[in-house]
C-alpha cells in the first residue's frame, strides 16, 4: 500500500501581507503551514481563516518575540525538520553555520528565511529550503516541502 505524501507550505517574511499567504494556502492546499519569521501576527490572522490547518512558526528579527526559540526541530512525516529565520545563523553572508546547526541536530531538512531570496539545495545530505519572501510586492514566493516514505522534496514557486 502506498504511503500518502505530506505537503508542507513554507513561507517567510510576510511583513504584513496575509493576502499572499492566504492565496498560497488556497493554491497548495497543504497538510501543514510553516512560517519562518518576520510576520508573527500575520500567522495569527491566517489561523483564523484556516482553523484546521496545523501551523508551526519561528520568530524573525522583526518579530520581537524573545520568549520564543529562534530555532526549532520538528518531527514531521517521519522526518526531522529544523526551522529558523536565519538571522542568528548568519544566512545573509554564508550558509556554513546553518548547515552545521542542521547536521548537529540530525535534521533531514533545514528551512530558513531572512534573505528574501529563494534557495533550494541539498548539502551533505541535508535538504535546504528558503522560500524567499511571501510579502514581496514585486515577486512574492513560497516553498513546499513534500515528504513521502523515502522522499523529501523541496520546491519554490512564484505566487501568481
Amino acid at each position: 500500500m502506498a504511503v500518502r505524501e505530506f505537503k508542507i507550505l513554507v513561507v517567510s517574511d510576510s511583513h504584513g501581507d496575509v493576502a499572499h499567504m492566504r492565496r498560497a494556502a488556497e493554491l497548495v492546499r497543504p497538510d501543514m503551514l510553516i512560517h519562518l519569521g518576520d510576520g508573527w501576527r500575520d500567522v495569527e490572522a491566517l489561523r483564523g481563516e484556516f482553523p484546521k490547518l496545523p501551523v508551526e512558526q519561528v520568530p524573525g528579527n522583526c518579530d520581537y518575540r524573545r520568549s520564543e526559540p529562534a530555532e526549532r526541530l520538528l518531527a514531521v512525516g517521519g522526518r526531522s525538520v529544523m526551522l529558523c529565520h536565519g538571522h542568528t545563523l548568519g544566512v545573509k553572508t554564508d550558509l556554513g553555520m546553518l548547515l552545521r546547526a542542521a547536521l548537529e541536530r540530525g535534521a533531514d531538512a533545514v528551512l530558513f528565511g531572512h534573505t528574501h531570496k529563494p534557495f533550494v539545495d541539498i548539502r551533505r545530505g541535508v535538504v535546504m529550503l528558503n522560500p524567499g519572501s511571501i510579502g514581496s510586492c514585486a515577486r512574492p514566493t513560497y516553498g513546499t516541502l513534500t515528504l513521502g516514505e523515502d522522499t523529501c522534496i523541496p520546491a519554490v514557486f512564484e505566487l501568481k
